[in-house]
């Protein structure tokens, strides 16, 4: 739940009054975290949206070269090399239709 640019301005007016952190989450009854996000912020008063910070998109030329040039890597190797998630590893490596090798022969 966003907070209103109005609480914001009175929590962190009462800070730079002199006011305690603590004293400030009871009397707003707001969390500390909460507070501490506020005091972090550059803009405190703007209201911060949940989610991703950047577009974090995988190149498939990039995962089908370190698929070629690495074929016994893990997911979780190509997803660190990448700077991505194995989730995204996963569904490129789908997309591009390149499945785990298995060997049959005993």
């Amino acid at each position: 739940m966003a907070y209103s640019s109005d609480l914001r301005k009175r929590v962190l007016a009462f800070i730079a009054a002199g006011g305690k952190k603590t004293q400030a989450c009871r009397q707003f009854s707001i969390a500390r975290a909460t507070l501490y996000t506020w005091l972090n912020a550059e803009d405190p008063l703007a209201p911060q949206k949940p989610g991703p910070r950047g577009p974090r998109t995988l190149d498939l030329q990039a995962l089908e070269k370190h698929v070629a040039d690495f074929p016994d890597a893990t997911q979780a190797e190509r997803a660190s090399h990448l700077r991505v998630s194995e989730f995204c590893v996963y569904y490129g490596l789908k997309t591009l239709g390149i499945t785990r090798k298995k060997n049959t022969r005993l």
